[in-house]
């Protein structure tokens, strides 16, 4: 593929300087929850770990990506706020919160800011 892209391609593709950055969600529910708390547990967490910190979760209720509700990127804090939230609660047995990577081409590194 071409590398010598104009601004307008580079921003469509969401490539070099419009890199975009998110991270991965595992969570493990406790086996003795019910489909009731698990409904709980989802609301307040895309209302309180998500929508709070202008975050958007794509996924499933075990699995999924957090990237950030408008173009840009996820930072460092952000991550954190979710990582804190979760551990706070007991419905999970456990939950894994992956590190920062490329939001629409995962294997890319992420451009130096």
């Amino acid at each position: 593929m071409a590398t010598n892209r104009s601004r307008r391609l580079r921003k469509k593709l969401c490539v070099d300087e419009f890199q975009e950055v998110g991270f991965e969600l595992l969570l493990d529910f406790r086996e003795d929850l019910d489909a009731e708390a698990v409904e709980a547990f989802t609301q307040d967490f895309l209302a309180q770990a998500i929508g709070a910190n202008g975050l958007i979760f794509v996924g499933c209720d075990e699995f999924g990506m957090v990237c950030l509700a408008k173009r840009g990127s996820v930072n460092a804090e952000q991550r954190a706020a979710v990582e804190a939230w979760l551990q706070g609660r007991g419905e999970l047995a456990s939950f894994k919160v992956g590190e920062l990577v490329d939001a629409w081409y995962p294997g890319r590194a992420i451009n130096a800011a």
